[in-house]
C-alpha cells in the first residue's frame, strides 16, 4: 500500500490508459458472441493484430519507464498474456511469413541504431576484452550450453548444439535500456554494448551455419559452413562499409539530401542494405547493418549529430511490437514441458557458463574482480535470439526434424529468466559489486548571457560539470572561451537535446530573459529527461507565468522572484559588479526580513548557499538562512560598502571564497576585456 500511495496521477493515467487498451478488445469479444471467437476472427487480419501488438507495446513502454521497470518485463508479459495461451487475442500465426519479415525489417533497425553509437575510441581501450568476448566466449557459451541441454534435458547434440549458438547473442534490445537505468561504469558499459552489438552479428552467422550442418551434417557440410560463416562476414562487412561511406558522402555534401530528409533516408538506406546483403548471403544482413552504422558513427563531423541520434523512439516502438508478437508466438504448454530440467539448463547458463566465458575472456586484462562479476552476472538475451529460434522452429519442422518447438521454448525461456532476474536485480548488484557510475552532477543551463557565465563559473568551482545551451552566437563563443561545453541551437531542437546527455545532468537551469522559454525548457528537461532540479529565472520585463504553473511542475524561481536580469549582465560586462561571500553568524528571523525588505536588497543577487563546505543549490527562496551558511551574492559595485555594513549590522560576516578551487569573482566570470554591454 505505501507503493501504491506515490502513484502519481500521471501514472494512475497511464494505467487506466493500458486498462483501456485491453478492455476493449475484451469488450469486443464479448460482444461478437462471447468468448474469445469474435475477437480472434477480427485479429485475424494482418493490420489489425500488428496495430494492436503496436499499440501494446508502446503502452507498456509508457508503464515501464513510470514504473522504472525493464521495459521488457511487461512486454513478454503482456506478448503471453494476449497470446493464444491466455487470452487467445492475437496469434502471431496468423502474419504468417509476414512475422518473418517485419522482425528483419526491426532488426536492422534496431543494430543500425546500436552500432552507430559505439565509439571506436573507447572500444580501442576495451578492445581485449570485447574481442574475447564475442570470439572465444561465444566458443565458451555454445559448448557450456550445449553440455547443458545434452545433460540435464537429455536433447541430442545436434539439437543441444544449436541450442547453444542461440544463447551466444545478448543484444543491444535488453542492454542498453538496462545500462541506461543502472548507470554503470563509463568502461564496463562500453564493453557490454560492445558484446551486445557484435555479438549479435557472430551469434546470428554461427546459429545459422550450425543450422545448415545440422540439416545434412558431414565433412563436406563444415567445411562448407565454415566457408559459408566467413563469407557472411565477408559480404555483410564490406557492403556495409560501402553503404556507410555512401551515407556518409552524401551527408557532406551538403546538397544531396534536402534539409529534414536525412533521417528517413538513413533509415530506408539501412533497410535496404540489409536486407540486399541478406539475399546475397544469408543472415548477413545483421554484419551488414552493423559495419554500416559504426563507419557513419566513428566519423566527426556536425552534420553527422543528428544521425548519432538516430531514431531511438522509432527503436523503442520497434522493441515493442516485436517482444509483443514473438513473446505470443510460443506456447506455454511447450515451455512448461522442459519441466524443472529447463529451468536448471538456464541456472546452468547464467552461473556457470557466464562466469566462466567473463573469466577466460577478460584474463589478463585491466578489470578487477568488481568488473567480471557485474560482467558475469548481467547477460540478458533479446530480439536477435528470440527471432532466429523463431526462424530454427520453423525450418526444423520443414525438415521433419523434431525438437524445434522445444528449442524455441527453452530459448524464450533463457529470455524471460535472464531479463527478469538480471534485470531487476542489475541496479542492486552494480552497487554490490562497487561499480556504479558515480551520482550526476552535471548542470545544463539555458542561456549563455554573462551572469549565466558567472554562475556557471560558481558551480565549476564546486566541481560541477557545466555546459550551456544558447542560439546566441556571440555569447556561444565567449562560453566556449571560457572552457564550458556549449550547444549551439534552439532548446527544443529534439536533435539538440538528446546530444546535451541528460543522463549525466542533475540540474538545469534557465536563464533567458524570456520567463515562458524558461519555463517551458524547464518543465520538459524535468519531465522527459528525469531531470533531479531545475530553477527558472523570471525576468521582470517578461509576461509572467500562469499561476501555479512552477509549482505543479515542481520548478523553483531561481534568485526567489523576478529580477532584471539584463541590469546584471551589463553590471558583469561592464566590470560593475562582483561576487562576495558572506557567512550568517547570528542572522535572525527579525534581522533577514528587514534585510530583505530594505532597499539594500536590490543592490544584490543571491546566486548560491554553501553549507559545511558543501554546495546546496541555487538560491530559490527567501528563508532565514542557517548559522553558518555561506552565501554568493552579486553585488553592484557602486552599493558594495553600503550594503557590507548592512551585512555585518545584521549578522552577516564577510569571507573569503568556500574552496580553494574558487578563483575571484571576475575570473569565474571569464569576463573578457572591454566587452561590450549587451543582454541576450
Amino acid at each position: 500500500m505505501p507503493r501504491l500511495a506515490t502513484l502519481s496521477p500521471r501514472r494512475i493515467a497511464t494505467a487506466v490508459l493500458a486498462g483501456s487498451l485491453l478492455a476493449a478488445p475484451a469488450a469486443a469479444s464479448e460482444s461478437a458472441g462471447g468468448g474469445h471467437g469474435g475477437l480472434a476472427t477480427a485479429f485475424e487480419q494482418p493490420a489489425l493484430l500488428i496495430a494492436f501488438a503496436l499499440a501494446l507495446g508502446m503502452v507498456c513502454q509508457v508503464l515501464a519507464r513510470h514504473l522504472r521497470l525493464p521495459g521488457i518485463v511487461l512486454l513478454l508479459t503482456a506478448g503471453v498474456i494476449v497470446g493464444p495461451d491466455v487470452l487467445a487475442w492475437i496469434d502471431p500465426a496468423d502474419l504468417g511469413q509476414l512475422l518473418q519479415t517485419l522482425v528483419g525489417f526491426a532488426v536492422a533497425i534496431i543494430l543500425f541504431e546500436g552500432s552507430l553509437n559505439l565509439n571506436w575510441r573507447q572500444l580501442r581501450r576495451q578492445a581485449t576484452s570485447i574481442r574475447r568476448l564475442v570470439t572465444v566466449g561465444a566458443l565458451v557459451t555454445t559448448v557450456g550450453g550445449a553440455v547443458a541441454a545434452r545433460f540435464l534435458l537429455g536433447w541430442d547434440w545436434r539439437l543441444s548444439i544449436l541450442f547453444g549458438t542461440l544463447v551466444i547473442v545478448t543484444g543491444p534490445t535488453v542492454i542498453n535500456p538496462l545500462l541506461r537505468r543502472i548507470r554503470v561504469d563509463r568502461k564496463v558499459s562500453t564493453v557490454l554494448e560492445a558484446e551486445g552489438v557484435f555479438g549479435d552479428a557472430v551469434g546470428a552467422a554461427v546459429a545459422v551455419v550450425a543450422l545448415e550442418i545440422a540439416l545434412a551434417p558431414s565433412a563436406e557440410s563444415f567445411a562448407n559452413g565454415v566457408f559459408d560463416f566467413l563469407s557472411r562476414f565477408a559480404i555483410g562487412g564490406v557492403l556495409g562499409l560501402a553503404g556507410g561511406l555512401l551515407l556518409l558522402g552524401l551527408m557532406r555534401s551538403g546538397w544531396a539530401l534536402p534539409g529534414g530528409l536525412e533521417n528517413v533516408f538513413t533509415l530506408a538506406l539501412a533497410v535496404f542494405l540489409f536486407q540486399f546483403s541478406n539475399a546475397l548471403a544469408h543472415e548477413s544482413g545483421i554484419v551488414c547493418v552493423i559495419a554500416a552504422g559504426f563507419t557513419v558513427g566513428n566519423v566527426k563531423g556536425d552534420a553527422l549529430e543528428h544521425l548519432k541520434e538516430f531514431k531511438e523512439q522509432l527503436t523503442v516502438m520497434l522493441i515493442g511490437i516485436l517482444f509483443v508478437l514473438l513473446a505470443a508466438d510460443v506456447r506455454l504448454e511447450d515451455v512448461r514441458a522442459l519441466g524443472w530440467a529447463g529451468v536448471y539448463t538456464v541456472l546452468a547458463l547464467m552461473l556457470l557458463v557466464r562466469p566462466l566465458n567473463v573469466l577466460i575472456s577478460t584474463h589478463g586484462t585491466d578489470f578487477g574482480w568488481r568488473e567480471k562479476a557485474f560482467f558475469s552476472w548481467l547477460a540478458p538475451r533479446g530480439i536477435v535470439a528470440a527471432a532466429v529460434s523463431s526462424l530454427f522452429a520453423l525450418t526444423l519442422a520443414d525438415a521433419g526434424i523434431e525438437g524445434g518447438r522445444e528449442l524455441r521454448a527453452l530459448v524464450f525461456l533463457v529470455i524471460a529468466v535472464t531479463v527478469l532476474v538480471q534485470g531487476l536485480s542489475g541496479g542492486l548488484v552494480a552497487k554490490l559489486v562497487g561499480v556504479q557510475a558515480p551520482k550526476p552532477r552535471g548542470v545544463v543551463i539555458l542561456g549563455a548571457q554573462p551572469l549565466a557565465r558567472l554562475i556557471g563559473g560558481l558551480l565549476r568551482s564546486f566541481d560541477r560539470k557545466v555546459q550551456f545551451i544558447d542560439s546566441n552566437p556571440q555569447h556561444c563563443s565567449r562560453a566556449e572561451a571560457e572552457g564550458f561545453r556549449v550547444l549551439y541551437g534552439s532548446a527544443f531542437d529534439d536533435n539538440l537535446l538528446l546530444r546535451a546527455r541528460f543522463e549525466d545532468v542533475e540540474w538545469a537551469i534557465s536563464l533567458t530573459p524570456n520567463s515562458e522559454v524558461n519555463f517551458t525548457f524547464a518543465r520538459r528537461v524535468k519531465r522527459e529527461f528525469r531531470v533531479r532540479h531545475a530553477w527558472v529565472a523570471l525576468d521582470k520585463s517578461s509576461r509572467a507565468l500562469p499561476k501555479g504553473a512552477l509549482a505543479r511542475s515542481g520548478i523553483e524561481v531561481l534568485f526567489a522572484e523576478p529580477r532584471n536580469l539584463a541590469f546584471w549582465s551589463t553590471k558583469i560586462e561592464r566590470e560593475a559588479a562582483e561576487v562576495s561571500w558572506w557567512q550568517a553568524e547570528s542572522a535572525t528571523d527579525h534581522d533577514w526580513e528587514a534585510l530583505t525588505s530594505s532597499p539594500h536588497y536590490r543592490s544584490f543577487l543571491p546566486l548560491l548557499v554553501v553549507r559545511k563546505g558543501k554546495l546546496q543549490t541555487p538560491v530559490a527562496e527567501l528563508r532565514t538562512p542557517e548559522k553558518g551558511e555561506i552565501w554568493a551574492l552579486l553585488v553592484a559595485a557602486e552599493h558594495e560598502a553600503e550594503l557590507a555594513e548592512n551585512m555585518a549590522r545584521f549578522g552577516w560576516v564577510r569571507v573569503p571564497p568556500p574552496t580553494d578551487e574558487a578563483p575571484e569573482a571576475r575570473d569565474v566570470a571569464g569576463l573578457p576585456e572591454g566587452a561590450p554591454a549587451a543582454a541576450s
